[in-house]
């Protein structure tokens, strides 16, 4: 596991160059918010999560298949994340700002992603 990045990885790189034209100035990986957020944009209170499928328990087919050996571990492991995942979402709700996660399926269709990211940062 030391292997997995935590950060600028392929997912998180190409959300990154969706939103490099549609709206530069963002801050990467700020540790001050909860959760260090992938993307921030503060003055527009904004922070995207990039989230893999698998890690994060996401209702896709990548994210639906379990591992076969040492089964019980993952599935605690991903129960655990995806309760911080929802701690960390309700922060920023407390907080008074909008938090959007987009998951690794999400880039298979750029151009409806792109609407989104476009439609998140015009609120």
């Amino acid at each position: 596991m030391r292997a997995v990045k935590s950060r600028d990885t392929s997912p998180e790189l190409a959300v990154r160059g969706l939103l490099r034209p549609i709206a530069p100035g963002y801050r990467l990986h700020r540790v001050d918010l909860p959760g260090k957020p992938d993307v921030v944009y503060a003055s527009r209170k904004l922070a995207i999560f990039v989230h893999g499928c698998f890690w994060h328990g996401h209702d896709c087919a990548r994210g639906a298949r379990a591992p076969k050996t040492n089964a019980a571990y993952w599935r605690a492991k991903i129960g655990r994340n995806r309760a911080r995942d929802e701690k960390t979402l309700a922060a920023y709700a407390a907080m008074g700002w909008r938090a959007l996660v987009v998951y690794e399926c999400d880039l298979k269709d750029r151009a409806a992603l792109s609407a989104r990211l476009e439609e998140a940062l015009r609120l």
